[in-house]
């Protein structure tokens, strides 16, 4: 898994809302890895980042979320439980791999980071961190 203080790869992928550059966000993103849509994790875990979407907006957070499921499966996922950021696409896993959220065998790990508006990363968390904990993070940020 990648550090703070790395610099976060850049990507530009096909998302629930159009195609999504990383490098062209000009704020703090909240970038969610999650393994599979409408599963009970993450669907928890992208349910309370929609309810808490409000609270990072207003600290200049845009969030995405990421992982290798198809376009159509995301549109249902995002539609069933109405999610209004971007679910990206990563089919072959690469963003995946190079933030190292890949296991071993091959799946992806429920990871959560926080990238600076200079796309430094200043958050790395494998699981699912609260909203109080991002939100305390994402507070620190100069």
């Amino acid at each position: 898994m990648l550090s703070v203080g790395i610099k976060a790869p850049g990507f530009v992928l096909e998302s629930t809302q159009g195609i999504v550059d990383l490098n062209s966000i000009k704020e703090k993103v909240l970038l969610l890895f999650y393994p599979r849509d409408n599963t009970s994790g993450c669907t928890r875990q992208l349910v309370a980042a929609q309810d808490s979407l409000l609270k990072y907006q207003e600290l200049g957070v845009s969030v995405l979320a990421l992982n290798y499921g198809s376009l159509e499966s995301h549109h249902r996922f995002s539609e069933k439980y109405g999610f209004s950021f971007p679910l990206c696409v990563d089919q072959d896993k690469q963003i995946a791999k190079l933030y190292g959220v890949v296991t071993a065998e091959g799946k992806l790990n429920r990871s959560a980071f926080i990238i600076d508006e200079h796309k430094i990363i200043s958050y790395a968390k494998k699981g699912h961190p609260t909203t109080e904990e991002l939100l305390e993070e994402i507070n620190k940020i100069k």
